[in-house]
């Protein structure tokens, strides 16, 4: 496909997501019917549509028009390229500009247009994220690096870094967590490269490592992730010696767990229905994801505040639950990928105000500015009776 192909298709694929498709479902059915593109297209064309997801307000300005090919016209303006260039009408290019769309002159842009902010959450994350709100925003309207977790139990992270050089991958040490590396060059082929495939290495962002070592010492403990998902966590405890039972509300999302868990010669247990104390319950629980906006930009949008609303019921009840699945003397760890201090700090207060037998002890947050995902964790014990 020539560039100004991938460029359409983008278009086209932006206006099902606009229609209420999940971006996810756009790229696969597009794929699904155009068994034409190669893996180096279908590779180009999503980066196409989600950059102009992570900037669909500021590229709409742009382009004139919430479109899909609005926002590929303010995709191409906010890179100072010349639209007409690829609007050619040619073979499978767009077609050529309109009279209007060649004259657009955009206005200066709004602050929340310009940092591609919702309205309706502007107040909140301002009040969150205080001076830092611009360069955060900012921050999630770019692609998020690659991270890796070094599986320490069996290689080191120079050892590691090596390997994946010998695979062609370049990576460097990143200071969020001893085990994190950043993938500088070739990161598709890593997939397929010895290291990954050997459970030397795991896909994983730093912040979320980071999370992990914030944790008390992990040695022998008996751990319960009651919010596993996909298990990265659970592979991350399981590597600094922890025993670890891992559960989820909804099973199939711990589906690749045990294969996953193999690669990395890991014991994990999975349970549907915890029982027991444990010395240390984790929950990275269910949240708005704002911390993750650069991966998930479609969620940006589609977000309301009653759905926010529901998660933070949800989060209460979730603490609820794991308090008593801690051993006197034993820990509770409370995650979120959320920048909003009502998904975080207040949820800790009001859970130490139902649970007074619990004592904070530390709390860690992250943003997108010290390099990986927005994160939050809050460590508690809970007093011997």
């Amino acid at each position: 496909m020539t560039p100004a192909a991938r460029l359409q298709a983008a278009a086209e694929i932006l206006d099902r997501i606009l229609g209420g498709a999940a971006a996810e479902q756009a790229l696969t059915s597009w794929a699904r019917a155009s068994r034409f593109a190669g893996s180096k297209d279908r590779a180009a064309i999503r980066d196409h549509v989600f950059d102009a997801l992570r900037c669909k307000r500021s590229f709409a300005h742009l382009g004139g028009q919430m479109t899909g090919r609005g926002l590929i016209l303010g995709l191409l303006r906010a890179e100072g390229q010349e639209p007409a260039a690829f609007f050619t009408g040619e073979g499978h290019a767009p077609a050529p500009l309109s009279a209007s769309e060649a004259s657009h002159a955009p206005p200066p842009m709004p602050e929340l247009v310009a940092l591609d902010c919702p309205d309706w959450i502007a107040p909140e994350l301002k009040d969150s994220l205080g001076p830092d709100f611009q360069a955060v925003l900012q921050a999630l309207r770019h692609r998020a690096p690659v991270f890796l977790r070094v599986n320490t139990a069996r290689i080191t992270r120079d050892a590691a870094a090596l390997a994946l050089l010998d695979a062609g991958i370049a990576t460097r040490a990143h200071p969020l967590a001893d085990t994190a590396l950043e993938v500088t060059a070739n990161p598709r082929a890593l997939q397929r490269s010895a290291p990954y495939l050997d459970g030397l290495v795991e896909l994983q962002d730093a912040s979320s490592q980071a999370v992990v070592a914030a944790l008390p010492d992990l040695e022998g403990a008996q751990i319960l992730d009651f919010c596993a998902g996909g298990g990265g966590k659970a592979l991350a405890m399981a590597a600094r010696g922890a025993d670890v039972t891992a559960h989820d509300a909804q099973p199939r999302r711990m589906k690749d767990l045990p294969e996953r868990a193999a690669r990395a010669r890991a014991q994990i247990a999975l349970t549907d229905s915890p029982s027991g104390q444990f010395d240390l319950v984790l929950a990275d629980a269910p949240c708005s994801g704002t911390g993750a906006w650069r991966r998930t930009p479609g969620a940006k949008w589609t977000l309301t505040p009653g759905q926010l609303a529901r998660l933070r019921v949800t989060q209460g009840d979730i603490l609820d639950q794991i308090a008593a699945h801690v051993r006197p003397g034993g820990w509770l760890a409370y995650a979120t990928c959320s920048l909003l201090n009502s998904e975080n700090i207040a949820q800790i207060g009001a859970f130490l105000a139902r649970h007074p037998g619990f004592a904070q002890t530390r709390t860690l947050g992250l943003t997108p500015i010290t390099g990986g995902d927005g994160f939050y964790i809050a460590i508690l014990k809970r007093n011997h009776p």
